[in-house]
């Protein structure tokens, strides 16, 4: 799992969402949208194998309401 904020793909945002509860709601271009057992609702960037952006990191963190130790294996 990558360290703090840095250095995530969109392979493991997704696989950590759905290992957390998360399913596939829509796609809107190249955002995908899941849904969690608390109705939340977390986009994710698609942009192929490229890393994603720490600030964009942590709104996706923010937005799932899961804890960043959870995130973050602490």
């Amino acid at each position: 799992m990558p360290n703090r904020l840095r250095y995530w793909t969109f392979k493991e945002i997704e696989s950590f969402l759905r290992d957390n509860g998360f399913a596939l709601h829509h796609t809107n271009g190249s955002h995908f949208y899941y849904i969690g057992n608390n109705t939340k609702l977390v986009c994710v960037p698609f942009h192929g194998s490229k890393t994603i952006k720490p600030r964009t990191v942590k709104s996706i963190i923010l937005q799932s309401g899961i804890p960043q130790k959870k995130w973050f294996g602490m």
